[in-house]
């Protein structure tokens, strides 16, 4: 399906997934494309966002300014309070500042794990990704059958113009963040604004060297972050265990 352009895209998934397709979004520029474009057609979808407990107060009038905009329910998730409870109990409520491997753990329990138990409920999901905002992010196709549910990337092969074009020539509502120079935009703690010649994402997690600009959503961390990981998701888990901080 590389030859489709996003509004078709949009509307083969709506016809052949009604709504058990969902959109996640995170009220970014892109992702705000996507909605709009699906609620133009006007076939079935429905939208979800992760709050994790951290947002800033402006992706909070995000929710609410497309609830008003398009009459759409955003569909709320949340991270299980017993595991945010547990981690901020082991490391701390800034434990992210620490290592990657912790920053890491915090995006699991906030966002990976309540997404992953939020995608039971579909059979395919879009997200607003693209190609150009990192390297990590340049292979991603536009329709990936592959994964369970189905992901759709109906903006893969945009760029930043062409997005920023499709929201002024359809007045899509844009994160407030924006007009402050972020290009990125995630948790408040983990966000700060991008200079005019870094990577998009380059405001994401800035005090990491080398570290690839992501949490775990869309793409796996490291091998070696992914296993430090695991041993310290376990232990939030099963509190039970001994407590060895990877740092």
């Amino acid at each position: 399906m590389e030859h489709f352009t996003a509004e078709e895209i949009i509307a083969w998934a709506q016809d052949r997934f009604g709504r058990q397709l969902a959109l996640s979004t995170s009220f970014q520029p892109a992702g705000m494309a996507v909605l709009d474009m699906a609620a133009r057609r006007g076939g079935p979808f429905r939208v979800f966002t992760l709050d994790t407990g951290r947002l800033p107060e402006e992706t909070h009038q995000m929710m609410e300014t497309v609830r008003r905009r398009y009459g759409i329910e955003v569909e709320v998730v949340m991270p299980d309070a017993a595991e945010v409870e547990a981690m901020v109990r082991q490391h701390g409520s800034n434990l992210f500042y620490r290592s990657v491997a912790l920053r890491t753990l915090c995006c699991q329990v906030r966002k990976v794990r309540p997404l992953e138990r939020k995608l039971k409920e579909f059979k395919a999901w879009m997200a607003g990704m693209r190609r150009d905002q990192a390297g990590s992010r340049a292979g991603i196709p536009k329709v990936d059958s592959s994964s369970e549910p189905v992901k759709i990337h109906p903006l893969a092969d945009w760029t930043r113009a062409q997005v920023d074009d499709y929201l002024k020539r359809h007045s899509v509502p844009v994160h407030p963040l924006y007009a402050k120079g972020y290009a990125s935009i995630g948790c408040e703690p983990c966000t700060r604004p991008a200079g005019a010649d870094e990577e998009e994402r380059a405001g994401r997690w800035w005090w990491e060297q080398g570290a690839a600009k992501e949490c775990g959503i869309h793409f796996e961390p490291d091998g070696t972050s992914r296993r430090a990981v695991d041993v310290l998701l376990g232990r939030i888990l099963k509190p039970e265990e001994p407590n060895r901080e990877y740092a």
